[in-house]
């Protein structure tokens, strides 16, 4: 008779594997709540113990860890004396092991959970049996998903049995289990300390702090969720990604349309960026990265046509963000011309018939808030919860960068002094000239969605869309011309914004030609007194924030 062992924690299908298992001839063994939950069912279970001739111990911390059972497990059939050895011993051998682990994320994540509790919830004998029938897979198949049993049992059928590609291939994925596994253990526990920001009090409750940005040792878990058809060019293998606590467009509901490319997802995450700067309703148009529209309003609808019409040569084909969801009245603006792709915090039920009448436009629903509410839900997207306590884990504080042999890590630029009332007290007027009511609240809309093109970059605006974007430049100075010809129609009145400060005159000179009243931008140049003096000659306002904020 062949033998299995199932020990999990996960017990979804556990009942209907375990049957089929012992309808197709395998001896049941297995422990703790495994073993109930199959006696349940009225199927003949052996314990664990029965096999060791040991009982479970230590509040069930000594189960597996046993020679009869490692034994049964890594004894290699074309060895002889590795079977001499396990009938001399009385030890069977076992064909399938079948182990999830302790949830110990899942325990984790919980707050104010006590820390001898999460040190319970590290498995040890679990990770021993994964790893001993993965490293002897040619003998011993090795189950570590529910998602894996149907297949185990066509395999299983096959004539022949289960193929030795099939074998290694759940090797692979054990291994890569047990490894996602002690990668998360190693993460939270580098989050504790005795005396530090974070302690353990007698046994008592982890006091949660801010771990540091950039530890000695960095542990990134992710676990793929699709592969991609190709990533920027067709030449170009590429797969998604969620990092874990999955959030954001690791966590998504793709609603309709086509299958999301490499591009469309970068550009989804440029969209969900801008407007997570606006607590009001907004909308970004984004084509390659770069917004080429931006607005607010007093709906989301309204919001979204302004957008698009900001440059609505450029919009079409485009990629949206929402940060409301998406209603009747904003589903129909949004199927009146071609869009490549939506990202919301959810859709009304009124709007999904609309959209669906554009079979291929690509529907996704995130997140980005930091609440408790999954993908789909009505929650907006709100600057405020962007940098909540729980958004700011791996997948909201810090930003991954790749670079030829290495990697790069830096935290999230957030522009934090565009959501404090303007005029605020980190801002600085260096002109003569103070700016009107009109144009700070105007400078304050165009500083959040400056920050969100590529640099070098030149934006102008009023207080609630953009006009004007000159993104991407070598120079200053071009990127203001990129943007006066990018203009739909007259700039004056307007206000510009600038990433980083302008190395000499003709950039703002450029400014003042095209139309705008008022600037702002970081300051700090050697030439800094030549622009201000500049912007007096034009009786231009200008505002230094003390802040630049490029993005390459």
């Amino acid at each position: 008779m062949r033998r299995a062992i199932l020990s999990v924690s996960d017990k979804t299908g556990l009942v209907p594997f375990g049957t089929a298992l012992a309808t197709r001839g395998f001896e049941l063994v297995s422990t703790g709540g495994t073993a109930k939950a199959l006696v349940a069912a009225g199927l003949a279970v052996v314990n664990v113990s029965d096999v060791t001739g040991f009982p479970e111990m230590m509040d069930g911390r000594v189960k597996t860890l046993h020679p009869k059972i490692h034994g049964g497990i890594l004894a290699r059939r074309h060895h002889a004396e590795d079977l001499a050895l396990a009938a001399e011993h009385g030890i069977g051998l076992v064909d399938l092991v079948v182990v999830n682990l302790y949830p110990f994320v899942e325990t984790a994540a919980k707050p104010g959970i006590a820390f001898d509790d999460l040190i319970e919830q590290i498995d040890i004998g679990g990770p021993s049996l994964v790893r001993a029938a993965a490293k002897n897979f040619r003998d011993v198949l090795i189950v570590v998903s529910p998602g894996d049993y149907d297949e185990v049992i066509a395999e299983l059928d096959r004539a022949g049995g289960p193929s030795n590609e099939f074998r290694f291939d759940l090797a692979r994925r054990a291994f890569a289990h047990t490894g996602s596994y002690d990668t998360a253990i190693a993460g939270t526990l580098d989050e504790v300390a005795v005396d530090g920001n974070i302690f353990v009090r007698g046994g008592g409750s982890i006091e949660p702090a801010e771990e540091p940005f950039a530890p000695d040792e960095l542990s990134i878990r992710a676990h793929k969720l699709r592969d991609l058809r190709y990533g920027e060019n067709p030449h170009q293998a590429a797969a998604w990604y969620a990092l874990e606590p999955a959030s954001g467009l690791g966590a998504p509901a793709v609603l309709q349309g086509k299958e999301l490319s490499f591009t469309n997802l970068l550009d989804l995450d440029a969209a969900a960026r801008v407007v997570l700067e606006f607590d009001e309703p907004a909308a970004a148009v984004i084509k390659h990265t770069n917004p080429c529209g931006v607005a607010t309003g007093a709906s989301i609808a309204d919001a979204y046509v302004r957008a698009r019409e900001a440059d609505a040569l450029a919009a079409f084909g485009g990629i949206i963000g929402l940060n409301r969801p998406i209603d009747e009245a904003t589903a129909k603006a949004i199927v009146s011309t071609f869009i490549e792709a939506v990202v919301a915090p959810s859709v009304d039920e009124a709007a999904r018939p609309i959209l669906a009448t554009k079979a291929n436009l690509r529907v996704v629903t995130a997140d980005f808030s930091g609440g408790d509410k999954p993908a789909g839900g009505d929650k907006p997207f709100s600057s405020a919860g962007a940098r909540s306590a729980k958004a700011e884990g791996v997948s909201f504080r810090r930003d991954f960068r790749s670079i030829l042999g290495a990697l790069l890590v830096q935290e999230r630029d957030q522009v934090v002094e565009a959501h404090l009332p303007w005029p605020a007290d980190t801002l600085k007027v260096v002109t003569k000239r103070q700016p009107t009511a009109a144009e700070w609240q105007a400078m304050r809309f165009a500083w959040r969605v400056m920050a969100h093109v590529k640099s070098n970059t030149v934006i102008f605006t009023d207080a609630v869309r953009t006009l004007a974007i000159g993104a991407g430049q070598m120079s200053r100075i071009d990127a203001v011309k990129v943007a006066v010809m990018k203009a739909a129609g007259t700039l004056a009145g307007s206000v510009a914004a600038s990433d980083a400060f302008f190395p000499f005159r003709d950039g703002l000179d450029a400014v003042a030609a095209a139309g705008a009243t008022a600037v702002v931008q970081p300051g700090g140049s050697v030439k800094d007194a030549e622009v201000i003096a500049a912007a007096d000659e034009h009786g231009l306002a200008m505002v230094f924030t003390g802040r630049r904020h490029f993005r390459h």
